[in-house]
């Protein structure tokens, strides 16, 4: 349903009924859509359709109708990319692609964000990515209101540091594969040198749990958000376990919910229990405590890289993901939607069918949960919608559908 043809490639088209291909949807939903459901084809068809248009060292966040240019008003999308590559090699052990077509866009990556590119992102002294100008809005809490940016994360964002790490992983990796040693050094004493100041600067010892942001126009945010997940779910050596361990604790008891995770802490003074109202009240509210259930995905890695794989821990990951099967059966049947109110009933809003809340829970069941799909009960047909051409799974016993009714014996069908 998601997957859409540009050009002669592929692209995911990040929700139903107003949203288009946007580069951070893209390649944060690549893994659940493609990866784990065994498309890698249109995996590659995807990457490709971004390779093409790297500039300054960014991959567009969003590309806007016929004959307008990209848009790279983005510090993550790029990143996501990189990571994304190396999901797809591990899938498709595809080496001699990756090196012709992908790997140079990666050193583009790699090098742009060294030197500095676009909006101020650079990376700083200290080893860390920093970014951020007035009225620019970089990160996924995105939303901004004629000139109010409501979260504008200037300076160095959580979770855009934990990719910055996995992305020098891959280009240490990567270049060894290659034979450029010199290059892999470097990208290894980068990361070093970014992983020793993370584990100095951000742990936020009242709260228990990590910055939002540091360094920013007034400060440091200690902002109890759930993009510090991340920093568990994409490296190793971020956050040492006990710290791991109570992170996650705090965010279980502030943040989850049955359909997802809230994007603030209910104790935050700014903090919205509802998405509704005119404009500024919805988009006051988007990031501000609204619920998205795509982080279930990095939610639920974390948890599991926390407290292991034992009968019992599965079971209770498992759980985690419950709401997400009664939510498949409301609103757009057999979808996921793009967010829900903070506070029960939790009403789903917004899209009524977004590409990474399907994709990211989806990766969760089969790459960290172990759930199977057989891939054999799978049927595809090509529909015109607009002038794009789209991808609709046809099988009440499609791959996503298969995994959840293999987890819980719903009759339900998840539809990637």
């Amino acid at each position: 349903m998601f997957l859409s043809e540009r050009g002669p490639n592929q692209t995911v088209i990040a929700g139903y009924p107003w949203f288009i291909d946007w580069g951070r949807d893209t390649f944060i939903s690549l893994p659940g859509l493609c990866l784990v459901t065994g498309r890698l084809d249109v995996a590659w068809q995807i990457i490709t359709s971004f390779t093409a248009h790297v500039s300054e060292g960014m991959v567009p966040n969003r590309f806007p109708d016929i004959g307008e240019q990209p848009e790279y008003n983005t510090i993550d999308a790029s990143l996501w990319f990189i990571h994304a590559i190396d999901r797809y090699l591990a899938a498709s052990r595809d080496e001699a692609r990756v090196r012709e077509t992908a790997w140079p866009a990666v050193k583009q990556i790699l090098d742009g964000y060294r030197r500095g590119t676009r909006y101020g992102i650079r990376m700083d002294e200290d080893g860390l990515i920093t970014g951020g100008v007035p009225g620019a809005q970089l990160t996924w809490m995105d939303a901004k209101a004629g000139d109010w940016v409501v979260t504008p994360r200037h300076g160095k964002p959580v979770e855009i540091q934990a990719l910055w790490v996995r992305a020098l992983e891959v280009g240490e990796t990567l270049a060894r594969r290659f034979s450029e040693t010199d290059y892999a050094d470097r990208c290894r004493n980068d990361r070093s040198h970014a992983i020793a100041s993370f584990r100095k600067r951000f742990w936020y010892e009242q709260g228990g749990y990590l910055y939002d942001v540091i360094d920013g126009p007034e400060g440091s945010d200690a902002s109890l958000r759930p993009n510090q997940l991340y920093a568990i779910s994409l490296v190793d050596e971020l956050v040492p376990r006990d710290r791991a361990q109570q992170i996650l604790r705090v965010v279980e008891d502030q943040l989850l919910t049955p359909v997802g995770l809230r994007t603030l802490a209910p104790t935050d003074s700014r903090y919205r229990a509802r998405y509704e109202g005119g404009v500024l009240e919805r988009d006051g509210a988007y990031h501000q405590g609204t619920v998205w259930p795509f982080l279930l995905g990095p939610f639920v890695t974390a948890w599991i890289k926390v407290h292991g794989k034992k009968a019992a821990e599965l079971k209770q990951a498992r759980s985690f993901l419950d709401g997400v099967d009664v939510h498949l059966k409301e609103a757009c049947i057999g979808q996921v939607s793009e967010i829900f109110d903070a506070e029960a009933p939790h009403t789903p809003r917004g899209c009524y069918a977004q590409a990474w809340s399907v994709a990211e829970p989806l990766r969760a069941l089969i790459e960290d949960l172990g759930i199977k799909v057989d891939s054999q009960k799978v049927t595809v047909k090509r529909v015109v919608v607009g002038k794009r051409k789209n991808t609709v799974l046809q099988s009440t016993q499609d791959q996503g559908g298969k995994s959840l009714q293999q987890a819980r014996g719903k009759d339900a069908t998840l539809n990637p």
